[in-house]
């Protein structure tokens, strides 16, 4: 494994995962507080595993002579590891099929004319509208 990375001093004593973490730990049987200092190791590994990821990420991309990472770089990162690269390929796969269902939604149902096609109409005011915020409807 690459040697560990100091983790920026803006990030010393951050917990980005608390919450997480602290609901997977009670889900595993922990208590539902469980202790300051298990959470904050607990989150030191995660986010450290995340950096080291992004980095060896970042180094297959320039290897492949690109500027940006793409999904490829990091399945090539855990390519040795195949629990991780059928989660990743699982949740890919969930990713698309909740994009086709979104697609067969339409989401300018019950509009009509111009406000359909996104321009907005004027309201044509027949004397029974109503305020609503400060909005005349």
């Amino acid at each position: 494994m690459a040697e560990p990375r100091a983790r920026a001093a803006r990030h010393k004593g951050q917990l980005n995962f608390e919450k997480e973490l602290t609901l997977m730990l009670h889900a595993y049987g922990d208590a539902s507080e469980p202790l300051h200092e298990t959470i904050r190791v607990l989150d030191e590994i995660v986010t450290d595993f995340i950096i080291e990821t992004c980095h060896k990420a970042a180094q297959a991309a320039t290897i492949s002579k690109r500027q940006k990472v793409k999904l490829e770089d990091f399945r090539w990162v855990v390519r040795g590891d195949e629990r991780m690269l059928g989660r990743i390929r699982e949740l890919l796969v969930l990713d698309r099929e909740m994009k086709d269902a979104r697609k067969g939604f339409d989401t300018q149902e019950g509009k009509v004319g111009l406000e359909r096609s996104g321009r907005k109409r004027k309201a044509e005011d027949d004397g029974e509208g109503f305020k609503l915020a400060g909005v005349e409807f």
